[in-house]
């Protein structure tokens, strides 16, 4: 027995027992730095390089990814469900209103293209939106986030669960509180992931509840009647191209402009101008407003959050063949 328990404290057996605990841990397949690094060096670069690519021709494409990275990772998992289409009994997420707008899915498909002829059944459709929405980022002037990886696929659609899991953009702050910090974000982080809105663009569908019968009073007076301009009807056709930038003054960039808009009463949704408005969430946007790199600093933490909900690892879900379905049987 003695012999036995000096064997347990001495320190090779401690560096064993480690090095198997970890073995353990790396075989559940939790995510990883690097996760491809033998399986398929090059899929960060060739990600990289798509991403730059379809930046350069189609800009708003940057936009998309980010987005597509919060549609995914609120609704249950960052698994790639997002992406599956309707088809054979699966209804896809994409037709629920709150992905109203989403668009360029088609180029997802282009990237995962490129990583098949590279590596085929290797990289997963949930590694690329998470990979995707990092490079996006980056064009966007936004902070480099390293992201781990080794997500994999879901096999359903999660359509069922889309609206009782992402906020709306005229749901009262407490219950968009409440959404985010279901998945472990706290009030900064939640403020911080909201600046994402700082680019792109809104449907005027999305907004008119501002500007009609009567201008909300928390408007800037200025800024209604530019949003009026874009937006000259009550009742706009969804399938119409009426929409008004989220940021005027930088608005393909990814900066604290936002925070600065919000304290002008320049917010464009109602969920961004009661960031300004709720005693919760107000201290923040003014820390923001005041610290374009401090700003980015939380936005990179809330990001990499976000990529890591409640991912499928190991041998649970599978590698898409192609981002929109679920593999043959």
């Amino acid at each position: 027995m003695a012999t036995t328990n000096k064997l347990r404290s001495s320190p090779s057996f401690i560096f064993l027992s480690l090095a198997l605990l970890f073995h353990f841990y790396l075989c559940k397949g939790d995510l990883l730095l690097n996760y491809y690094s033998e399986s398929c060096p090059n899929a960060e670069d060739i990600i990289k390089q798509e991403v730059t690519d379809l930046y350069d021709k189609h800009g708003n494409t940057a936009v998309s990814w980010v987005r597509n990275l919060f549609h995914d990772c609120m609704v249950k998992s960052c698994d790639a469900s997002l992406l599956l289409e309707t088809v054979n009994g699966i209804e896809s997420e994409q037709a629920s209103e709150r992905s109203f707008g989403m668009r360029n899915f088609k180029y997802v498909s282009t990237i995962k293209e490129a990583l098949e002829k590279e590596c085929p059944l290797t990289v997963s459709c949930a590694d690329i939106v998470a990979l995707s929405a990092r490079d996006g980022i980056v064009m966007l002037g936004g902070p480099r986030i390293e992201m781990k990886t080794g997500r994999r696929d879901s096999k359903e659609s999660h359509a069922n669960f889309v609206e009782e899991s992402l906020p709306n953009h005229n749901d009262s702050i407490t219950l968009v509180l409440s959404r985010f910090q279901s998945i472990g974000l706290d009030v900064e982080g939640i403020v911080a992931l909201l600046g994402a809105h700082s680019v792109g663009r809104t449907h005027c569908m999305n907004l008119v509840q501002r500007l009609y019968p009567t201008v909300d009073p928390t408007l800037d007076p200025q800024y209604a009647e530019y949003l009026k301009g874009r937006c000259p009807t009550p009742n706009p056709d969804p399938k119409a191209v009426l929409y008004a930038r989220n940021d005027r003054e930088t608005p393909m960039i990814l900066d604290n402009m936002y925070y600065k808009n919000l304290l002008g009463n320049k917010g464009l949704l109602i969920v961004d101008q009661q960031l300004a408005s709720d005693p919760t969430t107000y201290p923040y946007v003014e820390k923001f407003a005041a610290d374009n790199g401090y700003f980015q600093d939380q936005f990179a933490k809330a990001v990499l959050l976000l990529s890591e909900n409640n991912p499928l690892t190991g041998d649970d879900g599978e590698i898409r063949k192609d981002c929109r379905y679920v593999n043959s049987i």
